[in-house]
């Protein structure tokens, strides 16, 4: 074993290559230490040439420069040989921009530049009249770590050398010469013009023209010049160690600042707290979504990542379906008691992520089958089950579906219907039929069904197949769990929050009076608390050491208005931010270098204060803290001053508005307010449908100046923009035109989002966020949706990341190459667009065709511009070209399916026309009769039933005497349907 060198076998001091040159320590091979055997002379170490047990480093000066505007280092030049210079340096830096070296040259006015650009090096040789030229080497040099350049001049060519790779060189026209001094890491203004912001970083081994610069000879003053450097340190803090992006997110900084890289983690924010995705299938049913398959992220911003489900909501419950990998039936092959049949479901969610959408749910259940012929589940003499399958945790279960944990019993034993009542199951009863044993488990502790065990299919004759559904769930326990307060010192306390990086509160509120604490928790000087602060203002205000912050949002109308409120605060290490309602979005941002941590020591107080000061008045629901919900019903129960749940019509777990629609408590009542809602009608479930021609379009202009995620607090400024960027876009549209123009947004940027069909009818999304690069175009749907068919288009941005659904298909992401706003939206155009500036050509062909067909329920972020057609007619907000007709996507989707079946068949049908006149005749002749009697009857039927309701009209109205409250609920409907009708357009 050779160290320092390969020597030749039997030719000691001979080496196939060049040996080390330079120190070792610490030198130990499985544990001996080899260097100390060496200086001790031990037999078993060979020494050749020269070594000594002795190192002498050379001393490496660094300096840091610390300023991105103003710190440089002068040093001239030493005479080189005449046409010839070189320089040599080492540097580190986080910064992806900066100017390393800037040199005059002779003959004037020639400059060589040396700078990282993009995190490339980039060496430019400006000449006269504006010439350049440029080569680039390295690869992301601002990597924290040592790079070593070499910049040689010699034989009419420029040589740029990074880390001993292959050089890059600039050819000379004439002989040049260094003037001057060499400018490392900026220059004064008054000696040279650079757009490029100084380097920041250090440097080390300085060598000009193969001499080596002394660093303390320029700090004490005898060599060059030097402003904003810090000699004898190299003093970079590195910001990604320890990692505060979250969720797995890549870091990256620069000299002053670190950012996160979301993509594909599933969360957002400055550091990737926020998840992308809701929380349960019920949250995306109340935004308006409809069954399909969905992402989830069932603790929020927790540790648990999101898992994808099927959302059912074609029933009035909304289920989540999680399925397994064997959820078809399965013939059991041949079993026993001793060598059990075993199947383990794998589950599209982790144990941790099944745990967490279970408990969080209303109710779960599983269904089981057992089909049986001569193949028992539970009877044996000695009372051992013959099946069995275990939960969640693992834990063995005996019982079958349909019955109480615990019992080796079968739901037709609990519904008494089993085929022989001396078992306690069908199977049980061990026949030479098939029979069957199916239920459901719904014992949620024990939900999902992790394995199954079957072990009475080895004998003559014994057959077996079962079935184990999905894991089914429906309900979200967190979104109505209330409490409300009726004395100001009442409060309810939970533990400590955990809250020292980051943290994000939400919930709902409603209240009556003008100012309360909605919670507050405290450490030593540190705290964090949120609180109604005026009648419009919600305030959110901490300290983690560095003195109080505060940001506020101001409603331009009353917030104790008795309806409910949503707030929302985050608090991490780079910002905080504030959301009230749909009101703008406050942002303050962190100081650079101050204290990052939230040290809390006393319990969470809701609903007031530990002063019993200022106590909040009214109804907290929805509580969540870095996605772990409070029970706050639970804690309620027993506390003075607090009341489980909350009254009114709109505190209950029913759904009574759909679509993003908000309920609004009225004394006696409820109302729907629609206005966010891109559907109408009393409860926000009524499609919003116009038809369009070719000539026809819709424009919404927005109100200047406008900006999608420009929401920022007056103290605030601009730091990442991944959290910002988002667009929610959803419509549903009916056409069989192709090329199609659905929908555009556009800039007064010229930024623009074209949604298009194509020429064979394909779906086609462009986005075109930076102006000076070409448009992203994605191609979600390759089929022809142009296809007289009704379909619903869902798109959702976050950043980068951009999500589209397509009717109830999956979710596709896709991934754009910016993340940049739409800043100042200037227009939203439905149809045939008529301003085209800027619009890539194959948007414009399908912008000049416009649309043909019908278009429903539009919505864009929290405007539903096609209602704001049909309602607001004579608004400066809305304009309208060509003719518009309100209609019914439905049931022209309908007629139109009808209308290319029939033309599918009319060739078959023309083939035998000539045969089968004289039987159409006679069946017309039939049908003529058989229509005139239906339509008699039809009269004397619906005669019948006026009478029938106008009696029951009569007995409701003695009702409604009985029943004040739900008479005058009653009324108030029967107005809001009076009003929609009299005017015939939608309620809002």
């Amino acid at each position: 074993l050779s160290f320092g060198g390969i020597p030749l076998p039997g030719k000691p001091g001979t080496f196939l290559r060049k040996n080390f040159n330079g120190c070792m320590e610490n030198l130990y091979y499985n544990g001996i230490n080899v260097i100390d055997l060496a200086k001790r002379r031990k037999p078993q170490i060979h020494s050749v040439g020269n070594v000594t047990f002795s190192c002498s480093p050379p001393q490496l000066v660094a300096c840091t420069f610390l300023s991105s505007s103003s710190s440089f280092l002068s040093l001239p030049s030493a005479a080189p040989a005449t046409g010839e210079f070189s320089v040599r340096f080492q540097f580190r830096t986080w910064n992806p921009e900066g100017l390393l070296l800037s040199v005059q040259l002779n003959p004037s006015p020639q400059k060589l530049e040396l700078q990282i650009s993009n995190s490339w090096l980039h060496l430019t040789l400006h000449s006269a009249g504006r010439q350049r030229s440029e080569v680039s080497a390295g690869r992301r040099v601002n990597d924290g770590l040592w790079h070593a350049v070499s910049l040689t001049c010699r034989n009419l060519q420029i040589s740029l050398t990074v880390d001993g790779e292959p050089s890059s060189n600039v050819d000379l026209w004439e002989q040049v010469e260094s003037k001057g001094s060499f400018y490392f890491g900026g220059c004064p203004p008054m000696d040279c013009h650079v757009h490029t912001p100084a380097f920041q970083g250090c440097m080390q081994l300085i060598s000009i023209n193969n001499q080596l610069v002394n660093l303390t000879h320029v700090q004490q003053g005898f060599l060059g010049n030097y402003n904003e450097l810090q000699f004898d340190t190299c003093n970079m803090k590195d910001r990604c160690l320890p990692n505060l992006c979250e969720h797995g997110a890549r870091c990256s900084q620069t000299w002053s600042s670190f950012s996160c890289d979301c993509s594909g983690t599933g969360y957002s924010g400055a550091t990737c707290h926020n998840s992308i995705y809701e929380s349960s299938c019920e949250t995306y049913k109340l935004s308006g979504s409809s069954s399909g398959f969905y992402f989830i992220d069932p603790d929020g911003s927790g540790p648990l990542g999101p898992t994808q489900v099927y959302c059912n909501m074609t029933e009035k419950k909304v289920w989540t379906v999680l399925s397994h990998n064997s959820t078809a039936p399965v013939r059991v092959p041949t079993s026993s008691p001793q060598k059990p049949y075993n199947m383990k479901f794998s589950y599209n969610a982790s144990a941790d992520q099944l745990r967490a959408v279970v408990s969080g749910s209303d109710q779960c259940q599983q269904e089981v089958v057992y089909t049986c012929k001569r193949s028992r589940l539970f009877n044996t003499k000695d009372g051992s089950p013959l099946s069995w399958w275990l939960d969640r945790e693992g834990e063995r279960r005996s019982y079958w579906g349909g019955f109480l944990p615990g019992v080796q019993q079968c739901s037709c034993s609990l519904e008494e219907n089993c085929m022989d009542m001396n078992y306690f199951c069908n199977c049980d009863a061990d026949r030479d039929t098939w029979a069957n044993d199916t239920g459901i488990l719904s014992y949620k502790d024990h939900l999902p069904v992790s394995q199954i065990f079957i072990g009475d299919t080895n004998r003559t004759g014994s057959e077996a197949v079962y079935h184990v559904g999905p894991l089914r769930c429906y309900g979200d326990k967190s979104i109505w769990n209330a409490a409300s307060f009726y004395q100001e010192s009442s409060y309810l306390y939970f533990p400590t929050l955990q809250a020292e990086l980051a943290s994000d509160i939400s919930f709902y509120f409603k209240t009556s009076t003008p100012s309360g604490v909605f919670l507050e928790n405290q450490g030593l000087k540190d705290f964090i608390r949120l609180e109604l602060s005026s009648p419009s203002v919600v305030t959110f205000s901490f300290d983690v050491g560095n003195g109080p912050a505060v940001l506020s949002v101001k409603s331009h109308l009353p917030l104790n208005d008795r309806q409910w409120h949503y707030v929302r605060a985050e608090r991490n290490v780079k910002e905080a931010s504030l959301q009230v309602d749909q009101l703008p979005l406050r942002f303050l941002e962190a100081p650079a270098d101050g204290h990052l941590r939230l040290q809390l020591s006393s319990q969470l107080f809701v609903g007031g204060t530990a002063s019993q000061q200022r106590g909040f008045l009214g109804c907290i629901r929805s509580l969540t803290v870095n996605g772990r919900s409070f029970d706050l019903e639970e804690r309620a129960k027993m506390t003075p001053g607090v009341s489980s749940g909350c009254p009114g019509y709109c505190s209950g777990s029913s759904s009574l508005c759909h679509n993003r629609g908000r309920c609004i408590e009225k004394n006696n009542g409820y109302i729907c307010d629609c206005s966010q809602s891109a559907y109408g009608g009393t409860t926000c479930n009524q499609e919003v449908s116009v038809s369009f021609d070719r000539e026809s379009s819709v424009t919404y202009t927005f109100q200047e100046p406008f900006s999608v995620m420009q929401n920022r607090s007056s103290q605030a400024s601009s730091v990442s923009t991944d959290s910002r960027a988002r667009e929610d876009v959803a419509f549903s549209f009916v056409t069989s035109q192709r090329p199609s123009m659905l929908l555009t947004v556009s800039t007064f940027s010229q930024q623009y989002i074209a949604v298009i069909l194509t020429r064979n009818g394909s779906l086609q999304i462009w986005y075109h966020l930076q102006t000076d690069r070409s448009p992203d175009v994605f191609s979600p749907a390759l089929g022809n949706l142009a296809d007289g068919r009704l379909h619903r288009i869902r798109i959702h941005r976050v950043g980068k990341n951009l999500y589209v659904q397509i009717d109830q298909d999956i979710h596709r992401k896709y991934t754009l190459s910016s993340d940049a706003e739409l800043i100042l939206i200037r227009y939203l155009t439905l149809g045939k667009v008529i301003r085209m500036e800027n619009l890539d050509e194959e948007v414009m062909k399908a912008a000049s065709k416009g649309f043909i067909g019908c278009l429903s329920s539009v919505q864009f972020n929290h405007v539903a511009p096609l209602k704001a057609a049909l309602t607001n007619r004579g608004s400066s907000l809305i304009s309208i070209r060509g003719p518009m007709v309100q209609s019914n996507c439905g049931a022209l989707a309908e007629s139109t399916s009808h209308t290319l079946q029939d033309q599918a068949g009319k060739e078959d049908k023309e083939q035998h026309g000539g045969s089968t006149q004289k039987d159409l005749a006679v069946i017309a002749g039939v049908v003529t009769a058989v229509v005139f009697i239906a339509v008699c009857a039809l009269a004397v039927v619906s005669r019948l039933l006026y009478q029938q309701r106008q009696a029951q009209r009569n007995s409701s109205i003695k009702e409604e005497h009985r029943h004040s409250t739900y008479t005058d609920y009653r009324t108030e409907l029967h107005l809001h349907n009076s009003v929609r009708d009299s005017v015939k357009e939608y309620y809002i």
